[in-house]
């Protein structure tokens, strides 16, 4: 067997009466890409946390480059060349790049006073190990995803790190800034650094990863090289569930349009966008970041003002003007962004369901009906199987895919004719993915009119019956999904 760099063995974590981890184990050797996958709450997170000294684990070993570890402290860890990359980067964004990258270093040296040329010299020095471009004095505020996370990629290497963890980093990019990152990735593998490779995105370990590591419930399911891995036995071993792979197929379609857009334009943004929707059917609009998918998506709910063209509903044209306008006409828009856009965190599951139709729950404009309420809530946890103990707690205490199923509730509370989603299993894992696709194939086959707006090519061409393709503002190409495929949708994409 290979030399290894970390070993974890026997972890154990208990939160009260929560067991986190039960006995798990993680092996990573030099210089390998490993992937450590599993749902929602399964103890990714905490495993990074007990070996960077974050928690400390209540039973098991930890051992790195050869030297047995006690109590570990998140000094420690960096000092034994432990750098994590969170989703955030945790980086200060209104500091320019050369602070951010030469704070840790000026502030460890104990000076009164900054020395700018040495700042500059140690931020030259950082961007050089991975051939990064970047003007060292843009605020950090104003670069993009992709440029955040390679000041953070280049600041973790300023350390003599020998493992970088990155939790979750393709989920904010683009296909094509993904392909840079995995560049990277592979070039500091080339250098002989370890990645642990956090991820639930199946594409992306078959692609990126030597070997895999999965948690489910807090215990070690499986390990070891990811070829001998195929999707079956991946999304099994993360969810303990077997799923049929089989495509949306549109059965129930309205004779009529449900909507229709012709020529909608919105400077800037799209042009002379024209489609027809049916009752029952599920339509796929996917394209690059800005392709101008997302601002077409704000237009039919409101959001954002087309400057010309038509929508029309039921074959007579409406202004949807704000998304009163679209909720009075029977629209419903789930956003891509669920916890600052789609949800009152702070507030209760109920409450976050209920909000859409405050008012049909409200007797003569005055009296908030309690009972009525409360029936309305228990109603959709219990048809989209929401798993909380509680609808009294907060939002935040549910896993991403459930807190999207609140988002969902919350409109179909409104008896819709449309429902807009704008990438509906973003940031979820595996097993919430497929009882989303199969919420949304249900209400479809009920004879509800679905758009999904998505860059998941596999989740657009397992479920919708027709899929457009937008770039640069306009639909270049109209696929049924029958006759789709990943290959053909990139190459209309590009």
């Amino acid at each position: 067997m290979a030399n290894s760099l970390l070993k974890a063995e026997h972890i154990k974590i208990s939160f009260g009466n929560v067991h986190a981890l039960r006995d798990v184990s993680l092996e990573i050797r030099p210089g390998e890409i490993h992937c450590l996958a599993g749902e929602n709450g399964c103890g990714k997170s905490t495993i990074v946390k007990i070996i960077t000294g974050v928690y400390q684990r209540d039973g098991g070993t930890i051992e790195f480059a050869g030297k047995e570890f006690g109590k570990i402290t998140p000094i420690d860890a960096i000092n034994a060349g432990i750098q994590v990359i969170y989703q955030d980067f945790s980086l200060f964004p209104n500091l320019t790049v050369e602070e951010n990258l030469a704070l840790n270093t000026e502030v460890a040296s104990g000076k009164k006073m900054i020395h700018w040329k040495k700042v500059q010299e140690i931020a030259r020095e950082a961007i050089s190990k991975t051939n990064f471009d970047i003007d060292l004095k843009a605020k950090v505020e104003a670069l993009t995803v992709a440029q955040k996370q390679m000041v953070a990629i280049s600041r973790a290497l300023m350390y003599n790190a020998k493992l970088i963890i990155m939790d979750e980093p393709t989920t904010a990019l683009t296909k094509k800034e993904v392909k840079a990152l995995f560049d990277v990735i592979l070039q500091l593998k080339s250098q002989g650094i370890a990645i642990l490779f956090i991820s639930h995105k199946l594409d992306e370990v078959f692609e990126i990863s030597d070997r895999f590591t999965i948690f489910r419930d807090g215990k070690l399911v499986a390990t070891g090289n990811t070829k001998e891995l195929d999707d079956k036995k991946f999304t099994f071993y993360m969810t303990g569930r077997e799923f049929e792979d089989k495509k949306f197929e549109a059965v129930h379609i309205s004779e009529k349009p449900v909507l229709e857009l012709d020529g909608l334009t919105m400077e800037g943004a799209f042009q002379d966008v024209s489609f027809r929707l049916h009752g029952g059917e599920i339509l796929g609009i996917t394209g690059l970041l800005d392709s101008g998918r997302t601002e077409l998506g704000l237009a039919m709910f409101g959001m954002r003002r087309a400057t010309s063209g038509r929508i029309l509903r039921n074959g007579e044209p409406v202004v949807i003007a704000n998304p009163g306008d679209a909720i009075r006409h029977k629209i419903g828009y789930v956003p891509e962004d669920r916890l600052s856009e789609g949800l009152f965190l702070p507030r209760s599951i109920g409450d976050n369901i209920i909000i859409s139709e405050i008012d049909k729950l409200t007797r003569n404009k005055i009296i908030f009906d309690l009972k009525k309420r409360d029936a309305e809530v228990a109603k959709w946890v219990q048809e989209l199987e929401i798993k909380t103990p509680d609808p009294g707690n907060a939002s935040t205490t549910l896993s991403g895919g459930n807190q999207q199923r609140i988002v969902l509730a919350k409109w179909l509370a409104c008896d819709l004719d449309v429902l807009i989603l704008n990438g509906p299993t973003v940031g979820v894992d595996i097993g919430s993915k497929h009882d989303i696709h199969n919420i949304l194939q249900k209400l479809a086959g009920n004879g509800l009119a679905v758009i999904i707006i998505s860059d998941d090519l596999p989740e657009v061409i397992q479920n919708c019956s027709r899929v457009l393709v937008i770039r640069s503002g306009r639909i270049v190409k109209e696929f049924q999904s029958r006759d789709v495929s990943e290959q053909l949708i990139v190459d209309a994409m590009m």
